[in-house]
């Protein structure tokens, strides 16, 4: 399947691509960084206007500054640091894949440790995560940190699955949300925060959620799969007009139509990992691609920031 390509950049595969304005940015990739091993996680920062991303085998976590165009190591060692996001204090959420727990870095630059544990056994290696409005912290936990040495350390899974978990704001406890995941990976509420969306790397689909006012979960179904030979699916975000765009690694960004129709595409110069929205007017894309963070700014907007 292919379709017409604009400027090298964007691959129209249904008008709806073009006609909803998603080919009208910039004609080509910026590249803000490179000499990474494997990018991941990159959050963008409005108040400081930095954006930090993950490295994961290099077990650091850089920092690119807007104003200048300066990176610098953020942190190091960073417990082979993957997705990253923040609650609704402003506060740094990591999933930290070596040392298998999701923390928190407060004001003072302490870490609190979030989770590490459900039921009593070590979690995997956690992977992405999410902040809902209610304050709940949501979780994959695949195993791709256990099974070498190269993002994490080899060990054997104490769970024996691989699952998504909630946090429940008030008490702390670990709650199994979702589980029947080959190798759940990034997630994402719909704007509204009725359901929740989840990338299964193995599979290589996106499964979608609805979620009760009790903060369970129904039994999902298939939202979107990746073609065959097109890689894999990583992590995923929304944009304000309900579009689903989906770094599927060997094949650049994917844009979904909300009714789950693949629309376009994104033609990334590297394998695309990880994808966030930012800027200013949250118009800025940030690709972290293998041994690099590029960025474009598109014609479209990402979802409302917390």
């Amino acid at each position: 399947m292919s379709g017409d390509v604009v400027n090298g950049v964007y691959e129209v595969l249904d008008e709806r691509f073009r006609t909803g304005r998603c080919t009208f940015g910039d004609s080509g990739f910026e590249r803000l960084h490179d000499g990474c091993r494997w990018a991941e996680g990159p959050l963008y920062l409005p108040a400081w206007r930095q954006l930090v991303w993950s490295d994961i085998p290099n077990d650091r976590m850089l920092r690119w500054d807007e104003a200048t165009g300066a990176v610098s190591v953020f942190r190091a060692p960073a417990g082979y640091s993957n997705g990253n996001t923040v609650d609704r204090q402003g506060r740094l959420i990591s999933c930290e894949q070596g040392n298998r727990r999701v923390t928190r870095t407060e004001p003072d630059g302490s870490v609190t440790v979030i989770a590490d544990r459900y039921q009593g056994r070590r979690l995997n290696s956690p992977n992405d995560a999410v902040v809902r409005a209610d304050g709940s912290i949501w979780f994959s936990d695949p195993d791709f940190g256990i099974i070498t040495d190269y993002e994490g350390h080899r060990a054997e899974s104490e769970i024996g699955a691989c699952n998504v978990y909630r946090v429940d704001p008030d008490t702390g406890e670990v709650r199994l949300a979702a589980d029947g995941f080959l190798g759940p990976n990034g997630l994402v509420f719909s704007p509204d925060e009725k359901r929740l969306f989840v990338s299964d790397t193995r599979h290589n689909q996106v499964r979608v959620f609805d979620v009760r006012d009790d903060g369970t979960l129904s039994d999902g179904e298939v939202f979107a799969a990746c073609r065959p030979g097109d890689g894999a699916f990583d992590n995923i975000r929304f944009d304000d007009e309900g579009r689903l765009w989906v770094a599927a690694i060997e094949d650049g960004v994917h844009c979904y139509d909300p009714d789950g129709t693949l629309i376009g595409r994104l033609l990334v110069p590297e394998p695309a990992a990880n994808i966030a929205f930012g800027g200013p007017r949250n118009n800025r894309m940030f690709i972290a691609a293998t041994t690099s963070l590029y960025s474009l700014v598109m014609s479209v907007t990402g979802a409302p920031r917390l």
